[in-house]
């Protein structure tokens, strides 16, 4: 049986749940509606990825007809032993504190059970744009092994690699070391933003992490060590939500189109600060060079899930294409527009020491909130696992939103 037709078997195998009547304990107003307690575990996505059951299968059009994107066929994270919460419809699953990442990492790397946690752990990301986990007991040491163990389990390419970011200190041997997210600078002032180059419009600070990269991240993730007594919460942004706004005809005339991003504020840093850039590689052969240019589709398709994104952020993007100007200028306000005021396809996480957050770049765009007292210091491990060449997959590519609506 492939792997498709296990992904559909799952829809149509399980046991529908019957509507509570009302007056019930714990029943909602309406029948056909869940109650809130099956909302904290979600009923939008597939069955062994959240409960309860899905209510109806999917429209046969929407099953993937490759097995690309398809989901794991094997779970081993069940919500029953690994209970977790969807934070919003758009984005966003929290675990539990008893879900220790550091257990799964310890297990064999010629383990079998492993390999495949790894693999529906990538898939729940990517499913949801950002996971959060907890209380981690992790050494930064221990978020480079498990960048590169999601990442590989994820199907990126084989030449991906950890990416090194331009401004980064290097080990002795010029190995990558983790990157410090902290508004307190390195030696020789190393530090990724400023707080005087940033605007005053806080949503302008949204973005995709090295999008300027010819291979730009897949999945990133921060475990905050240093917090200030309140505040600096990171904002997450949903691309697939953005997309799904779009109308038909936008949609159409955005995916003949792709944008520039320059990350070429690091050279104006470097010659500021007097410290030399890494050139490259950057955890993928095209990686290198100090132009931080890239182009990309203005729509992009994410590779794990299939469904399609905005691609396209504030902080990077200077102008879309093959188009005039002016006509560009256009476009990009609006896109920038619906993704900052779309509190709809946002969620906000605020953290507690030892947080860590995972995320995929090709669905999201996140942004820090500067909010707190800058004499406290905010600090945090981040590493980040570089992906595939954006692409546009006409042939399979859909909408979430239109997808999810043949599963609930």
């Amino acid at each position: 049986m492939s792997a498709t037709q296990t992904f559909a078997n799952r829809f149509t195998s399980v046991k529908l749940a019957t509507p509570p009547n009302k007056g019930e304990e714990g029943a909602c107003a309406d029948a056909g509606r869940p109650s809130p307690n099956t909302r904290a575990e979600g009923r939008f996505l597939p069955h062994h990825l959240l409960t309860p059951p899905l209510t109806r299968p999917p429209s046969p059009s929407l099953v993937e007809a490759s097995d690309r994107y398809a989901p794991p066929a094997t779970s081993y994270l069940n919500p029953r032993d690994y209970p977790r919460q969807q934070i919003t419809p758009a984005i966003g699953l929290r675990f539990q504190p008893q879900f220790q990442i550091r257990d799964i990492l310890s297990l064999p790397e010629g383990d079998g059970k492993r390999a495949a946690i790894f693999k529906e752990l990538a898939y729940l990301i990517s499913l949801h744009g950002v996971c959060a986990f907890p209380a981690q007991d992790l050494s930064a040491a221990d978020l480079l092994v498990l960048a590169t163990a999601l990442g590989r389990a994820s199907g990126a390419p084989a030449d991906s690699d950890l990416h090194i970011h331009p401004t980064a200190e290097l080990g002795e041997n010029g190995e990558p070391t983790i990157a410090s997210i902290s508004n307190v600078a390195g030696s020789m002032g190393r530090q990724i933003n400023f707080r005087d180059e940033r605007s005053e419009f806080a949503s302008a600070g949204a973005h995709s992490d090295i999008s300027w990269e010819g291979r730009p991240a897949r999945y990133s993730m921060l475990r905050m060590h240093t917090l200030p007594p309140t505040g600096g919460d990171t904002m997450f942004y949903s691309s697939y939500a953005h997309y799904d706004k779009l109308s038909e005809p936008m949609r159409q005339m955005l995916s003949g189109l792709t944008a520039r991003h320059s990350g070429s504020m690091f050279r104006e840093q470097s010659r500021r600060f007097g410290y030399k850039l890494h050139l490259g590689p950057r955890g993928a052969p095209e990686n290198v060079g100090d132009d931080f240019v890239a182009s990309h589709p203005v729509i992009r398709t994410n590779a794990v899930t299939g469904f399609n994104t905005l691609h396209v952020n504030q902080t990077f993007t200077e102008r879309i294409e093959g188009v005039t100007i002016d006509e560009s200028r256009m476009l990009l306000d609006y896109l920038f527009r619906l993704q900052a005021q779309s509190h709809d396809a946002q969620v906000r996480h605020s953290w507690q020491k030892g947080d860590l957050c995972i995320w995929d770049n090709s669905c999201v765009l996140h942004s820090a909130t500067f909010d707190y007292d800058p004499t406290c210091e905010r600090s945090g491990d981040r590493a980040v696992f570089v992906g595939e060449k954006p692409y546009l997959d006409r042939e399979h590519g859909k909408s979430r939103k239109d997808f999810l609506k043949t599963v609930v």
